[in-house]
């Protein structure tokens, strides 16, 4: 994913949640995703594990 792709967001006991790509910052762990949401306009960072399907919380949108 890049800067302004469209996603999704997994986010605690909810429906998953739109919003657009800010930033990214890769880690040897993981990606960093700076997203934009509709409660967070100046975005939210979330972090995706390498290797790991639990720990993947954002993804391109359909």
């Amino acid at each position: 994913m890049k800067v302004n792709d469209r996603v999704t967001v997994k986010t605690d006991g909810g429906p998953r949640r739109p919003g657009v790509v800010l930033a990214v910052e890769a880690f040897n762990e993981g990606t960093m995703y700076l997203v934009s949401l509709e409660d967070y306009p100046l975005g939210i960072w979330f972090f995706n594990e390498k290797d790991h399907p639990d720990g993947v919380f954002v993804e391109l949108a359909d």
